[in-house]
């Protein structure tokens, strides 16, 4: 595999070489052994701060980089928790672009110049993202929205920077012990999905449109609604949500929300999301949970979301209940069967890592306690021990560290191990009654008229088989007259045994009495009893020597 020499992506090489360069000699790869070493330069111990300033230098290289570094920050199997600390927060410090650029995006998206599709709109941003950037507004009926508009070079600088990550990427892969080991084509084809759903805010607005409908069980919860006549691909208007980040709030409105009530209903939210719909809000950082003016929860920026299969969720409910028990043998035995493991897969030690890491549950205080960080350790250990684990599965570790971080930010004595205990029941009533949905049912029918359809041909023709005596069973069992012979050699040589034992004991006491029969000058039947065993363990020797061994 060689590297593309496109001019567009010369430069894009250089970028991430010269962080490889930089960074290259800390923790990042301290483990990871190369065949052909392309950095011979990055062997000198990590200096302070380096995270902080390796994230810094991420940002300055645009979206596509913020988004990877914050991909790679779930990635805790061969990133340390440092540096997935500094990555996973440059969501928050990105500068904004000029107004004007935001004036034509709008134009053009909505149809109709800002001035004629609303009677506000805030020029300076609220928050700045990797790829857009969010003003407040009001629309001409007086509704109050935010307007989330899109950088306007993202798609092309993505797709540019995607196409040289995906190059490198299957350089290293080819050429390095790390790359073969973690994946590197798989990591940027998950960032290229990622990116692609991000970046039409048409997908955006239907995840809100479906987190509203299946979280309208929990009223203390909520999604802002999209305004379908003002979003398009690269604008995407909600209503806006009055309050503050989770994280903000001042101790005196502490006294005044119910915190015990909030996280639990929060943790329920995301257990429903998880574990019954099988699609969840995965990036509840507390940037993107606000607590509400009347004291709710709102969730924001639903651009990702994580989906996961039928049977991912019964594997994943059980190793939340073994994790929450402190069960690390089930723990273990369940994570190896979500994952994947190649030829230098180690199970033992992955099991008895595994058991360690949810065994120390047991033992921590409250405010040790997290499923997350659990999750995610389990995904490390994986990755050490060569057993490769889904996506989702990293994915799903980050949300539950926020969600831990923002359930004991309401309240610092919540207990995640508990809720899952207490909400374990429901969830699995409520994956039942998801059994037996419209779909489900229709699919059932169709199976069934298919069996009632061929069943009288199958019928006529077991029947058939019966009255002309032809129906045979196929068995598969043991070779009964091979163990019977095995046992009647077993019990012939140990009948031999005894009666060779018995004649040198007999020969032994006839040792005592005097005869005049001699051979050799000792008494004459003790030496033929003698002669007679010698013989026979000798013949018994040479067919075990002639017969057993050779076999072997």
């Amino acid at each position: 595999m060689y590297l593309s020499l496109k001019p567009t992506n010369l430069k894009r090489y250089r970028d991430l070489l010269m962080l490889f360069y930089k960074y290259g000699h800390g923790d990042l790869v301290k483990n990871a052994p190369v065949i052909d070493d392309p950095l011979p330069f990055a062997r000198t111990p990590p200096v302070p701060l380096e995270a902080k300033a390796l994230a810094a230098d991420i940002e300055k290289l645009g979206p596509t980089y913020i988004k990877l570094a914050q991909l790679l920050s779930t990635r805790s199997d061969f990133i340390p928790q440092g540096y997935m600390d500094a990555l996973s927060r440059l969501q928050d410090h990105v500068e904004p672009f000029p107004f004007e650029q935001v004036q034509a995006i709008v134009s053009v998206e909505v149809g109709a110049r800002i001035s004629k599709a609303f009677t506000e709109f805030d020029p300076v941003p609220i928050a700045a993202a990797s790829l857009g950037q969010v003003h407040r507004a009001v629309l001409r009926s007086g509704q109050n929205v935010v307007v989330k508009v899109q950088r306007p070079d993202a798609r092309e600088t993505v797709s540019h920077d995607l196409e040289a990550m995906a190059e490198l990427a299957q350089f290293l892969d080819a050429h390095t012990v790390f790359g073969h080991r973690y994946g590197l084509t798989q990591i940027v084809e998950e960032l290229r999905k990622s990116l692609l759903r991000e970046l039409d805010y048409r997908l955006e607005a239907a995840n809100l449109r479906l987190m509203r409908e299946q979280l309208a069980s929990f009223p203390r919860i909520l999604v802002p609604a999209p305004v379908e006549d003002y979003s398009s691909g690269r604008v995407l208007t909600m209503e806006h949500v009055t309050g503050q980040k989770i994280t903000r709030f001042s101790p005196l409105v502490r006294l005044d929300i119910d915190g015990d009530g909030l996280a639990e209903e929060l943790f329920q939210a995301y257990l429903h999301q998880i574990l019954v719909m099988g699609v969840f809000h995965a990036d509840p950082h507390p940037g993107n949970v606000f607590l509400t003016e009347d004291h709710n929860v709102a969730l924001l920026d639903l651009g990702m979301v994580g989906r996961i299969g039928r049977n991912m969720q019964d594997l994943l409910l059980k190793l939340l209940l073994s994790i929450s028990e402190g069960n690390g043998d089930q723990a273990a035995l369940v994570a190896e069967k979500m994952g994947e493991p190649d030829a230098d897969y180690d199970a033992l030690t992955f099991k008895r890592r595994i058991a360690d890491v949810v065994n120390q549950q047991r033992t921590a205080n409250l405010t040790e306690l997290q499923v997350g960080k659990v999750v995610l350790d389990v995904q490390r250990i994986a990755g050490d021990c060569h057993l490769r684990v889904p996506p989702e599965f990293t994915l799903l570790g980050k949300t539950l560290l926020n969600l831990d971080m923002v359930g004991r930010t309401l309240s610092p004595t919540f207990d995640p191990n508990e809720s899952v205990r207490r909400n374990a029941s429901k969830i699995m009533r409520e994956q039942a009654l998801k059994s037996f949905s419209s779909g489900n049912l229709f699919g059932l029918m169709l199976e069934a008229k298919e069996f009632l359809e061929q069943l009288p041909a199958r019928m006529n023709k077991l029947m058939e088989l019966v009255a002309n005596n032809k129906l045979r069973v196929k068995v598969d069992s043991f070779n009964e007259k091979l163990i019977i012979s095995s046992l009647q050699k077993i019990a012939n040589r140990i009948t031999l045994g005894l009666i060779l034992a018995a004649l040198i004991i007999g020969a032994a006491l006839l040792m005592r009495v005097d005869t005049d029969f001699r051979i050799w000058g000792y008494p004459g039947v003790a030496m033929i009893f003698f002669f007679f065993a010698v013989a026979g363990s000798a013949a018994l020797v040479w067919q075990i020597l002639r017969s057993d061994i050779s076999e072997t």
